[in-house]
Protein backbone atom coordinates (compact mmCIF):
# COMPACT_ATOMS: atom_id res chain seq x y z
CA UNK A 1 0.00 0.00 0.00
CA UNK A 2 3.33 2.25 -0.23
CA UNK A 3 1.58 4.20 -2.85
CA UNK A 4 -1.49 5.65 -0.41
CA UNK A 5 1.26 7.24 1.30
CA UNK A 6 0.79 10.61 0.04
CA UNK A 7 1.74 14.35 1.28
CA UNK A 8 0.86 17.34 2.40
CA UNK A 9 -1.30 18.81 5.43
CA UNK A 10 -5.46 17.82 4.12
CA UNK A 11 -7.80 20.11 5.40
CA UNK A 12 -10.95 21.54 3.70
CA UNK A 13 -11.70 24.71 3.09
CA UNK A 14 -14.28 26.51 4.89
CA UNK A 15 -16.88 27.95 1.98
CA UNK A 16 -18.68 31.36 2.88
CA UNK A 17 -22.50 30.68 3.74
CA UNK A 18 -23.09 33.37 1.18
CA UNK A 19 -21.05 30.58 -1.24
CA UNK A 20 -24.72 29.35 -2.15
CA UNK A 21 -24.14 26.77 -5.55
CA UNK A 22 -27.38 26.48 -7.92
CA UNK A 23 -29.14 23.20 -7.31
CA UNK A 24 -28.96 20.99 -9.27
CA UNK A 25 -26.22 23.29 -11.05
CA UNK A 26 -23.50 25.16 -9.79
CA UNK A 27 -24.08 28.34 -12.12
CA UNK A 28 -21.92 31.22 -11.11
CA UNK A 29 -20.58 34.32 -12.98
CA UNK A 30 -16.93 33.99 -12.50
CA UNK A 31 -15.48 33.93 -15.94
CA UNK A 32 -17.83 33.57 -19.24
CA UNK A 33 -16.84 30.24 -20.88
CA UNK A 34 -15.46 31.10 -24.56
CA UNK A 35 -19.08 31.93 -26.12
CA UNK A 36 -19.40 29.70 -29.67
CA UNK A 37 -20.36 32.36 -32.21
CA UNK A 38 -20.45 29.85 -34.47
CA UNK A 39 -23.93 28.43 -34.95
CA UNK A 40 -24.35 25.34 -33.69
CA UNK A 41 -25.65 21.80 -35.48
CA UNK A 42 -29.04 21.56 -36.62
CA UNK A 43 -28.89 18.11 -38.38
CA UNK A 44 -26.82 14.73 -38.77
CA UNK A 45 -24.90 16.19 -41.49
CA UNK A 46 -23.77 19.22 -39.44
CA UNK A 47 -22.94 17.13 -36.49
CA UNK A 48 -20.81 14.74 -38.64
CA UNK A 49 -18.61 17.67 -39.97
CA UNK A 50 -17.89 18.31 -36.18
CA UNK A 51 -17.38 15.18 -35.47
CA UNK A 52 -15.12 13.90 -38.22
CA UNK A 53 -11.36 15.08 -36.82
CA UNK A 54 -11.99 12.78 -33.94
CA UNK A 55 -14.77 10.47 -34.66
CA UNK A 56 -13.11 7.58 -32.92
CA UNK A 57 -16.74 5.45 -32.76
CA UNK A 58 -19.14 4.91 -34.68
CA UNK A 59 -22.56 6.72 -33.81
CA UNK A 60 -25.53 6.31 -35.41
CA UNK A 61 -28.12 9.43 -36.31
CA UNK A 62 -31.65 8.24 -35.38
CA UNK A 63 -34.85 9.46 -36.64
CA UNK A 64 -37.65 10.67 -34.39
CA UNK A 65 -39.69 8.13 -35.54
CA UNK A 66 -37.33 5.42 -35.18
CA UNK A 67 -37.20 6.95 -31.30
CA UNK A 68 -40.72 6.62 -30.91
CA UNK A 69 -40.59 3.03 -32.07
CA UNK A 70 -37.89 2.13 -29.91
CA UNK A 71 -39.41 3.87 -26.77
CA UNK A 72 -43.05 2.77 -27.14
CA UNK A 73 -43.76 6.60 -28.25
CA UNK A 74 -42.12 7.82 -24.89
CA UNK A 75 -44.82 5.98 -23.02
CA UNK A 76 -45.02 7.23 -19.41
CA UNK A 77 -44.41 3.67 -17.84
CA UNK A 78 -41.00 3.13 -20.09
CA UNK A 79 -39.39 6.01 -18.10
CA UNK A 80 -35.97 5.37 -16.13
CA UNK A 81 -35.94 8.83 -14.67
CA UNK A 82 -34.94 12.37 -15.41
CA UNK A 83 -33.33 15.58 -14.02
CA UNK A 84 -32.48 19.15 -15.40
CA UNK A 85 -32.26 18.15 -19.30
CA UNK A 86 -35.68 16.02 -19.66
CA UNK A 87 -36.44 12.25 -19.44
CA UNK A 88 -34.76 8.87 -19.93
CA UNK A 89 -36.64 6.17 -21.46
CA UNK A 90 -36.21 2.54 -21.40
CA UNK A 91 -36.34 1.22 -25.50
CA UNK A 92 -35.39 -1.64 -27.45
CA UNK A 93 -33.82 -2.00 -30.87
CA UNK A 94 -35.08 -4.49 -33.07
CA UNK A 95 -32.94 -6.25 -36.34
CA UNK A 96 -36.27 -5.08 -38.28
CA UNK A 97 -36.37 -1.48 -37.82
CA UNK A 98 -32.38 -1.44 -37.57
CA UNK A 99 -30.44 -3.92 -39.34
CA UNK A 100 -26.83 -2.68 -38.61
CA UNK A 101 -27.90 -3.49 -35.05
CA UNK A 102 -28.00 -6.38 -32.85
CA UNK A 103 -31.32 -6.33 -31.04
CA UNK A 104 -30.26 -3.92 -27.90
CA UNK A 105 -31.72 -2.57 -25.05
CA UNK A 106 -30.80 1.03 -24.46
CA UNK A 107 -31.91 4.65 -22.48
CA UNK A 108 -32.93 6.86 -24.31
CA UNK A 109 -31.86 10.27 -23.08
CA UNK A 110 -34.09 13.27 -24.39
CA UNK A 111 -33.35 16.77 -23.57
CA UNK A 112 -36.40 19.55 -23.18
CA UNK A 113 -37.64 21.12 -26.29
CA UNK A 114 -36.53 24.78 -24.73
CA UNK A 115 -33.88 24.53 -27.25
CA UNK A 116 -31.69 26.95 -25.36
CA UNK A 117 -28.07 27.49 -26.13
CA UNK A 118 -26.76 26.36 -23.47
CA UNK A 119 -29.07 23.05 -23.37
CA UNK A 120 -27.89 22.69 -27.07
CA UNK A 121 -24.46 22.92 -26.26
CA UNK A 122 -24.26 20.28 -23.16
CA UNK A 123 -25.83 17.15 -25.73
CA UNK A 124 -23.77 18.54 -28.60
CA UNK A 125 -20.50 17.85 -25.37
CA UNK A 126 -22.00 14.63 -25.07
CA UNK A 127 -22.19 13.70 -28.41
CA UNK A 128 -18.25 14.71 -28.81
CA UNK A 129 -16.58 13.52 -26.44
CA UNK A 130 -18.56 9.99 -25.89
CA UNK A 131 -18.15 9.49 -30.01
CA UNK A 132 -14.04 10.20 -29.34
CA UNK A 133 -13.93 7.58 -25.80
CA UNK A 134 -13.92 4.19 -25.00
CA UNK A 135 -13.09 2.66 -22.18
CA UNK A 136 -14.91 -0.18 -20.20
CA UNK A 137 -15.83 2.47 -17.68
CA UNK A 138 -17.61 4.70 -19.58
CA UNK A 139 -21.33 4.22 -20.20
CA UNK A 140 -21.79 3.49 -24.54
CA UNK A 141 -23.09 6.13 -26.70
CA UNK A 142 -24.79 4.24 -29.09
CA UNK A 143 -26.07 7.44 -31.32
CA UNK A 144 -27.74 10.36 -30.70
CA UNK A 145 -31.03 12.13 -32.70
CA UNK A 146 -30.70 15.82 -34.09
CA UNK A 147 -33.72 17.10 -35.66
CA UNK A 148 -35.99 19.85 -35.79
CA UNK A 149 -35.97 21.25 -32.22
CA UNK A 150 -35.48 17.59 -30.83
CA UNK A 151 -31.97 17.04 -29.36
CA UNK A 152 -31.55 13.34 -27.71
CA UNK A 153 -28.95 10.73 -27.00
CA UNK A 154 -28.64 6.76 -27.15
CA UNK A 155 -27.11 5.14 -24.59
CA UNK A 156 -26.44 1.49 -24.02
CA UNK A 157 -28.99 0.39 -21.58
CA UNK A 158 -28.04 0.28 -17.89
CA UNK A 159 -29.69 -2.43 -15.84
CA UNK A 160 -29.29 -1.40 -11.95
CA UNK A 161 -29.53 2.36 -12.54
CA UNK A 162 -27.50 5.03 -11.03
CA UNK A 163 -25.34 4.52 -7.55
CA UNK A 164 -27.36 7.40 -6.15
CA UNK A 165 -30.37 5.08 -6.16
CA UNK A 166 -28.50 2.15 -5.32
CA UNK A 167 -26.73 3.55 -2.68
CA UNK A 168 -29.75 5.49 -0.77
CA UNK A 169 -33.07 4.04 -1.55
CA UNK A 170 -34.46 2.89 1.41
CA UNK A 171 -36.76 0.36 -0.66
CA UNK A 172 -33.68 -1.81 -1.19
CA UNK A 173 -31.40 -3.64 0.93
CA UNK A 174 -27.82 -2.00 1.55
CA UNK A 175 -25.17 -2.03 -1.19
CA UNK A 176 -22.50 -4.69 0.80
CA UNK A 177 -18.79 -3.19 1.19
CA UNK A 178 -17.65 -5.51 -1.78
CA UNK A 179 -19.84 -4.23 -4.72
CA UNK A 180 -19.44 -0.62 -3.08
CA UNK A 181 -15.59 -1.49 -3.61
CA UNK A 182 -15.97 -2.65 -7.15
CA UNK A 183 -18.16 0.60 -7.58
CA UNK A 184 -15.42 2.86 -6.26
CA UNK A 185 -12.51 1.26 -8.04
CA UNK A 186 -14.55 0.92 -11.60
CA UNK A 187 -15.88 5.15 -11.01
CA UNK A 188 -11.67 5.59 -10.64
CA UNK A 189 -10.81 3.99 -13.61
CA UNK A 190 -13.11 5.41 -15.99
CA UNK A 191 -12.00 9.26 -14.21
CA UNK A 192 -8.13 8.14 -14.79
CA UNK A 193 -8.44 7.03 -18.56
CA UNK A 194 -10.11 10.22 -18.67
CA UNK A 195 -7.15 12.41 -17.10
CA UNK A 196 -4.87 10.47 -18.92
CA UNK A 197 -6.11 10.20 -22.68
CA UNK A 198 -4.04 11.53 -25.13
CA UNK A 199 -6.20 14.83 -24.94
CA UNK A 200 -7.16 14.60 -21.44
CA UNK A 201 -10.79 15.46 -20.36
CA UNK A 202 -12.11 16.75 -16.72
CA UNK A 203 -15.49 15.39 -15.95
CA UNK A 204 -16.76 18.24 -14.33
CA UNK A 205 -19.49 16.92 -12.48
CA UNK A 206 -18.61 13.10 -11.06
CA UNK A 207 -21.68 12.18 -8.44
CA UNK A 208 -22.97 9.27 -7.89
CA UNK A 209 -26.08 9.77 -9.39
CA UNK A 210 -23.90 10.13 -13.00
CA UNK A 211 -22.27 6.40 -12.15
CA UNK A 212 -24.37 4.01 -13.80
CA UNK A 213 -24.46 0.04 -12.83
CA UNK A 214 -24.34 -3.10 -15.03
CA UNK A 215 -26.55 -6.70 -14.18
CA UNK A 216 -22.81 -7.21 -12.63
CA UNK A 217 -22.24 -3.48 -11.03
CA UNK A 218 -19.65 -2.82 -13.11
CA UNK A 219 -19.44 1.03 -12.64
CA UNK A 220 -19.44 3.39 -15.94
CA UNK A 221 -19.52 6.93 -16.28
CA UNK A 222 -22.15 9.21 -17.90
CA UNK A 223 -23.51 12.52 -18.75
CA UNK A 224 -20.78 14.21 -20.32
CA UNK A 225 -22.48 17.39 -20.83
CA UNK A 226 -20.40 19.57 -18.49
CA UNK A 227 -16.97 17.38 -19.74
CA UNK A 228 -13.89 20.07 -20.55
CA UNK A 229 -10.57 19.65 -22.44
CA UNK A 230 -8.25 19.75 -20.03
CA UNK A 231 -5.17 22.36 -19.91
CA UNK A 232 -2.58 21.85 -22.14
CA UNK A 233 0.87 22.99 -22.86
CA UNK A 234 2.39 24.75 -19.98
CA UNK A 235 -1.79 25.90 -18.41
CA UNK A 236 -1.78 24.55 -15.05
CA UNK A 237 -6.04 24.90 -15.21
CA UNK A 238 -8.49 25.91 -17.64
CA UNK A 239 -10.70 28.96 -16.84
CA UNK A 240 -14.30 28.37 -16.73
CA UNK A 241 -17.91 29.00 -15.91
CA UNK A 242 -18.61 27.32 -12.21
CA UNK A 243 -20.70 24.32 -13.12
CA UNK A 244 -21.17 20.94 -11.24
CA UNK A 245 -23.58 19.97 -8.78
CA UNK A 246 -23.98 21.15 -4.53
CA UNK A 247 -21.73 19.49 -2.54
CA UNK A 248 -19.08 17.91 -5.19
CA UNK A 249 -17.47 20.73 -6.66
CA UNK A 250 -13.82 21.64 -5.27
CA UNK A 251 -13.98 24.29 -2.75
CA UNK A 252 -10.94 26.15 -4.90
CA UNK A 253 -12.59 26.02 -7.71
CA UNK A 254 -16.34 27.16 -6.44
CA UNK A 255 -13.74 29.94 -5.27
CA UNK A 256 -11.58 30.91 -8.10
CA UNK A 257 -13.50 29.00 -11.37
CA UNK A 258 -9.79 27.67 -11.71
CA UNK A 259 -10.58 23.62 -13.25
CA UNK A 260 -7.99 21.28 -13.23
CA UNK A 261 -7.98 17.52 -12.97
CA UNK A 262 -7.55 17.95 -9.17
CA UNK A 263 -11.19 19.07 -9.50
CA UNK A 264 -12.71 15.94 -10.19
CA UNK A 265 -10.06 14.19 -7.52
CA UNK A 266 -12.07 15.89 -5.28
CA UNK A 267 -15.40 15.29 -6.06
CA UNK A 268 -14.30 11.89 -6.06
CA UNK A 269 -13.59 12.02 -2.60
CA UNK A 270 -16.99 12.85 -2.22
CA UNK A 271 -18.11 9.89 -3.25
CA UNK A 272 -15.94 7.84 -1.41
CA UNK A 273 -18.09 9.37 1.37
CA UNK A 274 -21.15 8.51 0.28
CA UNK A 275 -19.93 4.79 -0.38
CA UNK A 276 -18.42 4.73 3.20
CA UNK A 277 -21.10 6.26 5.02
CA UNK A 278 -24.16 6.02 3.32
CA UNK A 279 -24.98 9.55 3.70
CA UNK A 280 -25.58 11.83 0.43
CA UNK A 281 -23.12 14.88 0.17
CA UNK A 282 -25.91 17.16 0.73
CA UNK A 283 -27.61 15.34 3.67
CA UNK A 284 -30.82 16.40 5.27
CA UNK A 285 -29.93 15.71 8.96
CA UNK A 286 -26.78 17.11 8.63
CA UNK A 287 -27.72 20.68 6.82
CA UNK A 288 -29.97 21.24 9.75
CA UNK A 289 -26.88 21.46 11.50
CA UNK A 290 -25.44 23.70 9.36
CA UNK A 291 -22.83 20.97 7.46
CA UNK A 292 -22.66 19.14 4.35
CA UNK A 293 -21.31 15.35 4.63
CA UNK A 294 -17.62 16.63 4.23
CA UNK A 295 -17.63 19.51 7.23
CA UNK A 296 -19.22 16.35 9.25
CA UNK A 297 -17.24 13.42 8.07
CA UNK A 298 -13.97 14.80 7.24
CA UNK A 299 -11.97 15.45 10.50
CA UNK A 300 -12.75 11.89 11.67
CA UNK A 301 -11.39 10.47 8.85
CA UNK A 302 -7.55 9.99 9.99
CA UNK A 303 -9.31 8.59 13.14
CA UNK A 304 -8.83 4.77 13.34
CA UNK A 305 -11.29 4.35 16.30
CA UNK A 306 -13.46 7.25 15.15
CA UNK A 307 -14.06 6.76 11.74
CA UNK A 308 -15.98 3.26 12.23
CA UNK A 309 -18.63 5.29 13.72
CA UNK A 310 -19.56 6.97 10.51
CA UNK A 311 -19.72 4.04 8.35
CA UNK A 312 -22.73 3.26 7.14
CA UNK A 313 -25.07 1.28 9.59
CA UNK A 314 -26.55 -0.49 7.64
CA UNK A 315 -23.56 -2.83 6.95
CA UNK A 316 -24.47 -3.92 10.69
CA UNK A 317 -20.20 -4.19 10.68
CA UNK A 318 -20.01 -6.67 8.08
CA UNK A 319 -16.31 -5.26 6.74
CA UNK A 320 -12.86 -5.23 6.74
CA UNK A 321 -11.87 -3.02 9.35
CA UNK A 322 -8.70 -2.21 8.37
CA UNK A 323 -10.04 -1.63 4.61
CA UNK A 324 -12.26 1.11 6.26
CA UNK A 325 -9.46 2.37 7.36
CA UNK A 326 -7.27 2.48 4.35
CA UNK A 327 -10.35 4.01 2.23
CA UNK A 328 -11.15 6.50 4.79
CA UNK A 329 -7.64 7.90 4.44
CA UNK A 330 -8.07 8.22 0.85
CA UNK A 331 -10.69 10.32 1.02
CA UNK A 332 -8.91 12.69 3.41
CA UNK A 333 -6.40 12.87 1.15
CA UNK A 334 -8.79 13.49 -2.00
CA UNK A 335 -10.51 16.41 -0.05
CA UNK A 336 -7.05 18.18 0.86
CA UNK A 337 -7.43 21.78 0.60
CA UNK A 338 -4.17 22.01 -1.61
CA UNK A 339 -5.68 20.76 -5.03
CA UNK A 340 -1.68 19.85 -5.91
CA UNK A 341 -1.38 17.64 -2.92
CA UNK A 342 -4.42 15.61 -3.99
CA UNK A 343 -3.22 12.09 -5.25
CA UNK A 344 -3.42 11.14 -8.97
CA UNK A 345 -6.80 9.02 -10.43
CA UNK A 346 -3.97 6.41 -11.42
CA UNK A 347 -2.45 6.10 -7.56
CA UNK A 348 -6.10 5.77 -6.59
CA UNK A 349 -7.13 3.09 -8.64
CA UNK A 350 -3.44 1.51 -7.63
CA UNK A 351 -5.26 2.28 -3.75
CA UNK A 352 -7.87 0.55 -3.98
CA UNK A 353 -6.95 -2.89 -5.90
CA UNK A 354 -5.58 -4.77 -2.95
CA UNK A 355 -8.76 -3.98 -1.39
CA UNK A 356 -10.87 -5.99 -3.71
CA UNK A 357 -13.12 -8.83 -2.17
CA UNK A 358 -15.21 -11.04 -3.63
CA UNK A 359 -18.53 -9.93 -4.41
CA UNK A 360 -21.23 -10.37 -2.81
CA UNK A 361 -24.65 -9.70 -4.50
CA UNK A 362 -27.07 -8.08 -2.08
CA UNK A 363 -30.92 -9.60 -1.81
CA UNK A 364 -33.71 -8.08 -3.49
CA UNK A 365 -36.76 -6.54 -2.02
CA UNK A 366 -37.42 -4.29 1.21
CA UNK A 367 -35.66 -4.34 4.38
Amino acid sequence: MGNCLFGGNPSIYTVSSNAKLESPKVQSPVKEEGKEESKLPSNPKEVEDLRRDGAANPLIAFTLNELKIITGNFRQDHVLGGGGFGSVYKGFITEDLREDLHPLHVAVKVHDGDNSFQGHREWLTEVIFLGQLSHPNLVKLVGYCCEGEHRMLIYEFMARGSVEDSLFSRGLHPLPWSIRMRIAIGAAKGLAFLHEAEKPVIYRDFKTSNILLDQEYNAKLSDFGLAKDGPVGDKSHVSTRIMGTNGYAAPEYIMTGHLTAMSDVYSYGVVLLELLTGRKSVDKFLLARGETLTDWAFPLLPQKKKVLSIVDPRLNGDYPVKAVHKVAMLAYHCLNRNPKARPLMRDIVDCLEPLQVPMETPNTGSN
